[in-house]
């Protein structure tokens, strides 16, 4: 009878003690799964370069690790700088160097930030106006009669832009004949805006680039920075890098840009202080 006892005793040990072993296994291989999808997400993500700025549900950071093309150039042939052009269209012809119009750029930004489907191209602004991508070296533009400044530079294919001096070029021209004068120094502290811009739909609105291009000055904790008033909510940032701006609501959005000194005035520039909307929608 004790032998049975004992028997019953140590079969009902072996049997706790394998349920306890696959519960713990199973615990386990439920965090190691949990451990696996946070690893995942976090290698989707760009990598933040410096403090995430949170506010107000905003999350705001900058990224440095894109791709350089440090040998890219790009110079503008065609108009030249000072030339006066007749007629309303103006026609623009590049020289590039070392850099591939269409490729598609090789990085994971292009997985989770909007990316253009034709590939590396050009930015073109007009008198600080929403910029036209072009694909090709040579394209017409449509323009009115004016003197307008005009600020070119290569972009990747998620419309991050490429910072280095030979990457851009900045020059005023004339088209036509006009009456008014734009008095425009080329030589001052200047800032052109590029992104966010137009609609962002579905998953290209979890993390939105914030973009924008200087000329003439640098940004740094101590000197100019460049103010961004997202939705109302103000982010100081003093680094020339592009950012990314995750939390933003469905529908309309306002940001304004803003390079200023140490002191938080705007520095002198008819481009230095600009307000622009964009859109994000839910994926259809």
């Amino acid at each position: 009878m004790k032998k049975t006892y004992l028997f019953l005793a140590s079969a009902l040990m072996l049997g706790f003690t394998a349920c306890n072993s696959n519960q713990q296994a199973g615990n386990q291989d439920a965090t190691t799964a949990q451990d696996s999808t946070a690893t995942a997400s976090t290698a989707n993500a760009p990598t933040p370069a410096g403090e995430v700025m949170s506010k107000n549900g905003l999350r705001v950071y900058a990224f440095d690790d894109s791709p350089k093309f440090p040998d890219a150039q790009l110079t503008l042939v065609e108009p030249a700088a000072g030339s006066t052009v007749t007629g309303d269209s103006v026609k623009f012809v590049y020289e590039l160097q070392n850099y591939e119009l269409t490729q598609m750029t090789d990085a994971s930004h292009a997985e989770h930030m909007a990316n253009s489907k034709q590939g590396q191209h050009i930015h073109n602004i007009v008198d600080n106006q929403p910029y036209t991508a072009h694909y090709n070296t040579t394209f017409s533009k449509a323009m009115p009669e004016g003197e307008h400044v005009i600020l070119s530079f290569l972009s990747r294919s998620y419309h991050e832009s490429l910072k280095h001096p030979e990457a851009y070029d900045l020059r005023v021209i004339t088209v036509g004949n006009p009456q008014q004068h734009l008095d425009f120094d080329t030589s001052a502290a200047l800032m052109f805006y590029s992104r966010p811009k137009g609609e962002y739909t579905g998953a290209d609105t979890a993390r939105v680039m914030l973009d924008f291009y200087l000329v003439n000055t640098e940004l740094s904790p101590e000197g100019n920075k460049v103010r961004a008033t997202i939705n109302g909510t103000e982010f100081m940032l003093d680094r020339w890098l592009p950012y990314i701006m995750e939390g933003l609501p469905m529908g309309e959005n306002t940001i304004k840009l803003e390079l200023v000194d140490n002191n938080g005035n705007v520095l002198p520039g008819p481009f230095n202080s600009v307000e622009r909307t964009f859109t994000l929608k839910p994926a259809a």
